[in-house]
């Protein structure tokens, strides 16, 4: 089966507009690739009925025109010759289950020659909703575009979000540094401290913990999903409001503070905390609003990725090493090796994020940005180009070791530079497999080996990797 577009006209002036998803045999019927080449037809929605006798619809009603009826009793060439022989220049049949494949044997239907789609009876619904009763149809199939630039603006927010969560966890190591070397403020540092260590045992936990939780999502998506918004609604707004704290903080103005309970707050630090939970409110209310909730969720997931790195220390590089490499064989394992165990040869990630089983709701996991190229699998597939947040924080992390490594070592910064442009590289290597491939891929699978191969012959290049390597143990020095 193949991927189309049924284009949709109303009769306003102007008329309105619409696309929707269509599935048909390419060697039954050649759809043209733009408009140019379409022909028009007025849709007559005859839903009411599955077509499989030429009785069950009135004389006449279907001459020059397309139809479209549901699905089952008799096959789609069964419907068509019959749709054929009443005068219908098109057929759309309507399901109100998954699109599927049309495999119909057509030995014996050679004179059946109309064209055939299937479209989803949500759409039927939907297009007398928007553009009303009178609705004129021609389908066509453009080409899969070889790149579409929504991939530049994921490149530079990821980028961006790499950088920076790394660049902040090296002034957090900063700050512990000075606190070490004045007593004064340890027990201050201390107080502030929200930092959490990953050691090697953790980090075998947390990869089991992945596994299992994908697994359940895929079982249990239906559920889960709610619970996965839930817990991205509250760490996002956390995750906003340190971000946002931390900037306020570096503004000298505007420090008026109110006394509770013998502790004092400052009075912009709680209007900030409501806007923060403002904006998860209104992203989860609005969530499945295409047209402007994907920037909502970008900014909370950029500022969750970036609060997330900046708080999960790794303590050496083969903690970095180890966590990189499982979730990498993770990351594999559930794309390219799943096909061959699930019952419908479908990755089990790529279900999980696209939402099995054709659920409407979406796991908050990505950052997305709509496709700027107009092809049938925009309409029908996916509407967005999308980076999960491992994709970020996976290899942030490692950033974020090589910054802090830089400023224990005074090294000038050239660890963390050479792993961020390491970052940058296997995000352009991901895109360029994704073009030639013309599928999803793990981009952990291209991001691990450029960052680790990096941050390694840096380490090896300056004789530094015994100490790369283990890490500083600075902290054991200080720590009570």
């Amino acid at each position: 089966a193949d991927e189309g577009i049924l284009h949709a006209s109303g009769s306003g002036v102007p008329p309105v507009t619409k696309d929707y998803c269509i599935i048909y045999n390419s060697s039954w019927v050649s759809l043209p690739k733009t408009l140019d080449n379409a022909t028009f037809s007025t849709l007559e929605n005859l839903t009411s009925t599955v077509l499989c006798s030429p009785a069950e619809v009135p004389p006449g009603i279907m001459k020059d025109k397309a139809v479209v009826v549901m699905r089952g009793n008799c096959t789609s060439l069964e419907k068509a010759r019959i749709a054929q022989s009443l005068g219908a220049k098109m057929l759309l049949i309507a399901s109100k289950s998954r699109l599927s494949t049309i495999s119909d044997n057509k030995t014996d239907f050679e004179d059946v020659t109309l064209p055939i789609a299937f479209i989803r009876y949500n759409d039927i619904v939907d297009m007398q909703l928007v553009l009303g009763n009178e609705v004129n149809v021609t389908l066509y199939s453009p080409p899969l575009p070889e790149f579409d630039y929504s991939m530049v603006v994921i490149f530079l927010i990821a980028v961006f979000t790499v950088a920076l969560g790394g660049y902040w966890s090296g002034v957090a190591e900063l700050e512990n540094l000075k606190a070490v070397a004045s007593p004064g403020e340890r027990e201050t540092r201390w107080k502030k401290e929200e930092n959490v260590t990953f050691t090697p045992v953790t980090v075998i936990l947390f990869v089991v913990i992945c596994c299992v939780m994908l697994v359940l999502l895929y079982f249990f998506y239906k559920w889960l999903v709610y619970v996965i918004i839930s817990v991205f609604c509250l760490a996002s707004a956390m995750s906003l409001y340190n971000c946002l704290a931390a900037l306020i903080g570096e503004i000298p103005f505007g420090q008026c503070r109110i006394s509770c309970s013998n502790k004092t707050i400052e009075v912009r630090l709680i209007f900030l905390a409501l806007f923060c939970i403002a904006a998860a409110v209104v992203w989860a209310v609005f969530r499945n609003e295409d047209r402007w909730a994907w920037i909502l969720q970008d900014i909370l997931g950029v500022a969750f990725c970036l609060n997330f790195i900046k708080t999960l220390k790794m303590p050496n590089f083969k903690s970095c090493v180890i966590l990189l490499g499982l979730l990498l064989l993770y990351d594999v394992f559930f794309v390219f090796i799943t096909p061959f165990i699930t019952k419908n040869g479908a990755s089990i990630m790529v279900e999980v994020a696209a939402g099995p089983f054709g659920n409407s709701e979406k796991l908050p996991v990505v950052i997305r940005v709509p496709r700027l190229e107009h092809s049938a699998s925009t309409v029908c597939d996916l509407p967005f180009s999308l980076l999960g947040f491992g994709d970020i924080i996976v290899p942030g992390l490692l950033v974020a070791y090589c910054r802090r490594f830089d400023v224990q070592t005074r090294s000038s910064s050239v660890y963390y530079i050479s792993c961020t442009i390491a970052y940058a590289v296997g995000m352009v290597l991901t895109f360029i497999v994704l073009a030639l491939m013309k599928m999803g891929q793990p981009a952990l699978l291209y991001l691990v080996p450029c960052t680790l191969i990096t941050s390694s012959l840096i380490a090896w290049r300056r004789k530094e990797m015994k100490k790369f390597w283990k890490g500083s143990s600075y902290q054991v020095g200080w720590r009570p």
